[in-house]
C-alpha cells in the first residue's frame, strides 16, 4: 500500500501545498523577468537620456533639423517645418513606451490564445518553451511596431533629405537653388547652407566650416546681425560640432543653459544606473528564490511518486 493511500488527508494537503508552491514559483519567475526588463530599459535610458535632457532645454548635440529664420523668403520656408526637438524626442519615448506595453501585453495574449490549441498546450507545460514562445512573440510585435513607427516618419525625413541632398557640391541642393531665387542676403544664406552641409550625409565639413566662419565674421562686423532671426541654440551647436566650443557672444550665451543641461543629465544618469543595479540585484535574488522553490517542488513530487 502506497503512502498516499495510507495517509489520504496528508496526501491531499501535500497536493495543495505543491499547487501553492508552483504558483509562488511562477510569480517569482514573472517578477524576475520584469526586473530584467526594467534593467534593460534602464540601460537603454542611460544612453538615451542625454539627448532627452538636452531636448528639454531646447538643445541638441548635433544639427538634426533645418532651422529657417523668418527673414528667409516664404517660398523657402514652406518646404520645411521648423524643428521642435523636444516634441520629436517625446514622440520617440512615447513610441518606446507604446512598443514595450503592446509587445508585452500582446505576447501574453498570444500565449493565452495558443494554449487553447492542443499542440501548444502540451508543449507549453514546459516553462522554458513557454518563455521562448513569449520572447518570440515580443520580438515579432516589437519589430512590427518599429516598422510602423519609422514608416510614419519617412515622409518628414524624405522631405528634408531631398531639401539638403546633393552629389558633388552644396550648390546642387534644392535649398541652395531656392535661396538663389530669393533676395536673402549672404549672411542668411550662410546660416541656412551651414546647416545644410551639416545635415548632408556624410557631413560636408569643408562647406560647413566655410559658412560657419562667414557667420562668425558677420556676427563680429554686422551691427544688425541679431535681427536676422537666427536661433542662438543652432549657432551654438554648429560651432560646437565644428570647433568643439562656442566662438561668438551669441553662441556663448547658450553655454549656461548647456551646463545646466549637463548637470541634470549627470543626475539622471546616476539615478538610472542606480535603478539598473538595483533591478539586476532584485532579478538575481528572485531567480534564485524561484529556482529554489522549483527544486523543492520537484523533490516533493519525486518523493510522492
Amino acid at each position: 500500500m502506497t503512502a498516499a493511500k495510507e495517509h489520504p488527508v496528508q496526501a491531499e494537503d501535500i497536493s495543495k501545498g505543491l499547487a501553492v508552491l508552483k504558483r509562488r514559483q511562477t510569480k517569482l519567475s514573472l517578477m524576475s523577468i520584469g526586473s530584467v526588463l526594467v534593467f534593460a530599459a534602464s540601460c537603454i535610458a542611460v544612453f538615451a537620456q542625454q539627448d532627452f535632457v538636452f531636448s528639454f532645454f531646447g538643445l541638441t548635440q548635433a544639427v538634426e533639423q533645418l532651422h529657417l529664420p523668418y527673414t528667409v523668403d516664404a517660398m523657402v520656408t514652406q518646404y520645411q517645418n521648423q524643428p521642435d526637438y523636444l516634441f520629436n524626442l517625446l514622440a520617440w519615448f512615447g513610441w518606446l513606451i507604446l512598443k514595450v506595453v503592446l509587445s508585452l501585453i500582446g505576447a501574453f495574449m498570444a500565449i493565452a490564445i495558443l494554449k487553447k490549441m492542443r499542440f501548444f498546450y502540451v508543449r507549453f507545460q514546459s516553462f522554458i518553451l513557454k518563455f521562448v514562445a513569449w520572447l518570440i512573440a515580443v520580438i515579432v510585435l516589437w519589430s512590427g511596431l518599429t516598422y510602423l513607427q519609422y514608416d510614419l516618419r519617412d515622409d518628414d525625413h524624405e522631405e528634408q533629405y531631398h531639401l539638403v541632398h546633393y552629389e558633388q557640391h552644396i550648390g546642387q541642393s534644392q535649398i541652395a537653388q531656392l535661396l538663389d531665387e530669393t533676395e536673402a542676403n549672404s549672411t542668411v544664406k550662410a546660416y541656412v547652407l551651414a546647416q545644410t552641409a551639416l545635415l548632408h550625409e556624410p557631413i560636408d565639413k569643408d562647406a560647413a566650416t566655410s559658412y560657419v566662419a562667414q557667420l562668425i565674421q558677420a556676427e563680429r562686423t554686422e551691427k544688425n546681425f541679431i535681427e536676422y532671426g537666427f536661433k542662438p541654440e543652432q549657432l551654438w551647436v554648429m560651432q560646437q560640432q565644428l570647433y568643439g566650443q562656442a566662438m561668438t557672444p551669441i553662441a556663448k550665451s547658450v553655454v549656461p543653459k548647456v551646463q545646466q543641461a549637463e548637470q541634470v543629465s549627470n543626475i539622471v544618469r546616476i539615478v538610472l544606473l542606480a535603478i539598473a543595479v538595483l533591478s539586476m540585484i532584485i532579478s538575481i535574488v528572485l531567480y534564485l528564490l524561484s529556482s529554489r522553490i522549483r527544486g523543492r517542488t520537484q523533490r516533493i513530487e519525486q518523493n510522492i511518486h
